[in-house]
């Protein structure tokens, strides 16, 4: 198999590489994260370079691009730390609005592929535990609409979204995979309430009482699952440059920081920690290809190989982040210091779109078929 990444893809990432080092440095992504994590001006930057439509179709004015594209960008925005809602808005979002109606296409893919117009999928519900089934936000058709009623929790940039894709049961009860609908709601139907998130970026909770909807799908699970897989895909990437980019920041301070005289990277026990962070990361980044090359296979191979990239993937952005810090001591514990951020962020990942422990779970439930020593 081929993994070399074609002239257009190294392009690609040389570009995006090319307006971190330019336009986003630590002291712009400080001063956001001090200032309560507002990003939409990043976002319309990201625009700038026609990330935004990156995978929107280019009948709809996008680039019409892949996984692998969006693991490049995703790769160098972690590298980059930058805090804008890209993975939901630019990846997921344009993922859940292909099973739309043409007419709801037309008017919104053309939007996100501007940056005109940011939305955000607004799936998770409290006591859902990640589960994307657990849906207890309702559905009742209103004339020629539809109206919501329920709450969604967690929504990422919710206070600067422009539009929310929401699911919400159109039958059975609230774990059941049957009966779940996909709809759009314009910011103003809902009661959106912001607040910041650790990492420096926001999130908001989102109230629908009489909000009026556009259905996107019935029957949406499938759709949700694969949007979410997309996601998960492009955040293992994410996670690959911050790991990618705090393990040279490590290395770089214990090439400078001394001690006895001397430079703490010379300390045998400190290169054998070191070398099992850049193993770490290795696996990670190797699961990380796995998982977007994977995003085209059918619904049980792909829900299993993201788990399993996602399960790696946890386990090494917990390992790489707290042994970092350790090795750089006190000062990675400060605000100011860039390091400490790296590893917010990945702790934020950690939990996003479905934790270490509930991915765990979703491995072994795929792997009944051949457990057992006697299978």
């Amino acid at each position: 198999m081929d993994f070399d990444f074609t002239d257009d893809q190294e392009s690609l990432r040389d570009a995006v590489r090319r307006w971190v080092d330019k336009g986003f440095g630590f002291e712009r992504r400080h001063q956001i994260a001090k200032s309560g994590g507002a990003t939409r001006d990043v976002y319309t930057e990201l625009a700038g370079l026609g990330l935004t439509g990156l995978v929107v179709p280019e009948a709809h004015g996008g680039l019409g691009q892949g996984a692998i594209d969006a693991m490049v960008v995703s790769e160098e925005l972690g590298r980059g730390l930058v805090n804008a809602p890209y993975t939901h808005a630019a990846l997921m979002a344009p993922r859940l609005l292909s099973a739309a109606p043409a007419a709801l296409q037309a008017v919104w893919l053309p939007r996100i592929a501007s940056g005109q117009a940011l939305v955000v999928p607004a799936l998770q519900e409290r006591a859902a535990r990640y589960r994307l089934n657990h849906v207890t936000a309702t559905a009742r058709s209103a004339g020629a609409g539809w109206v919501l009623d329920g709450s969604k929790c967690v929504v990422p940039a919710g206070d600067e979204a422009d539009a929310f894709i929401v699911p919400a049961r159109l039958a059975g009860a609230a774990g059941d995979a049957a009966g779940i609908g996909l709809f759009l709601v314009e910011r103003g139907a809902a009661r959106v309430t912001g607040y910041a998130t650790q990492d420096g970026a926001r999130a908001a909770d989102v109230v629908l009482a009489g909000s009026a909807a556009a259905l996107v799908a019935a029957e949406a699970l499938a759709q949700i699952e694969d949007a979410v897989d997309a996601g998960i895909a492009a955040q293992c990437a994410e996670a690959v440059g911050l790991m990618d980019r705090l393990v040279a920041i490590t290395v770089e301070y214990m090439n400078t920081r001394k001690q006895f005289g001397t430079a703490i990277a010379n300390f045998q026990a400190l290169r054998h920690r070191i070398a099992d962070v850049k193993m770490q990361l290795e696996l990670g980044r190797s699961m990380s290809y796995f998982a977007s090359l994977k995003l085209g296979e059918p619904e049980p191979q792909r829900r299993r190989a993201v788990a399993q990239a996602r399960v790696q993937l946890g386990q090494s952005m917990r390992f790489v982040g707290q042994q970092c810090i350790q090795l750089h001591g006190g000062i990675a514990c400060t605000d100011e210091y860039i390091a400490s951020h790296y590893f917010k962020r990945l702790t934020m990942l950690e939990m996003s779109l479905g934790d270490t422990l509930h991915h765990l779970g979703e491995v072994s439930a795929r792997m009944q078929d051949t457990a057992g020593v006697f299978a």
